[in-house]
């Protein structure tokens, strides 16, 4: 399946099978940067031939479409600098998945993942039909609630201990974005 969007320097395409080390180089680049809003990784996350393994199942789940996985790639230094995921897709009678994005650290405040998420938003409400879009972050990040704000994702509540990150329980704001334009198959 070849899936992508182009902006500026940047595409932003589904992961294939031969990323296996330009993926693991983004997380061991970022790996103290993210570690704050991401569960505590095994070390076989941070290695080509742990995401070998992890790259046979996603690309079996985009297949599928039970799931998608998009990589931010710079064109100009030829390597990934973020990503954003939709999981647990569900469809009948929920249509809906939940959202999920990283950013390199070097690349934030540049509005880039913001479009990211914005084109594959729209990507999964037009092709993979979806009515539901729900995105979850931990009050302090500010950055996260800022880019979902400015995509229109309502806050739909707070959830206390909601996620296992970096080693704790996080209460998290709970939001989403609903497709007006939503029609059945």
């Amino acid at each position: 399946m070849d899936v992508h969007f182009d902006f500026d320097h940047y595409q932003v395409r589904l992961i294939k099978s031969a990323d296996a080390v330009i993926i693991a180089n983004y997380f061991m680049r970022n790996r103290h940067h993210l570690e704050p809003w991401e569960p505590k990784r095994a070390n076989a996350f941070f290695t080509p031939e742990g995401w070998k393994q992890r790259l046979l199942q996603l690309v079996e789940l985009h297949k599928h479409n039970l799931a998608f996985y998009f990589v931010i790639f710079d064109k100009q230094e030829h390597k990934i600098i973020g990503t954003v995921s939709y999981s647990n897709i569900t469809r009948f009678p929920f249509h809906a998945s939940h959202l999920g994005y990283s950013l390199d650290e070097k690349y934030q405040g540049n509005g880039i993942m913001q479009r990211a998420v914005k084109e594959t938003v729209d990507w999964m409400f037009s092709v993979q039909n979806l009515h539901r879009i729900m995105a979850a972050y931990i009050p302090h990040n500010e950055k996260s609630g800022k880019v979902l704000s400015a995509l229109d994702f309502v806050k739909e509540g707070e959830a206390k201990n909601y996620l296992y990150i970096n080693g704790a329980w996080e209460d998290h704001i709970l939001t989403s974005k609903i497709n007006d334009a939503w029609k059945p198959d």
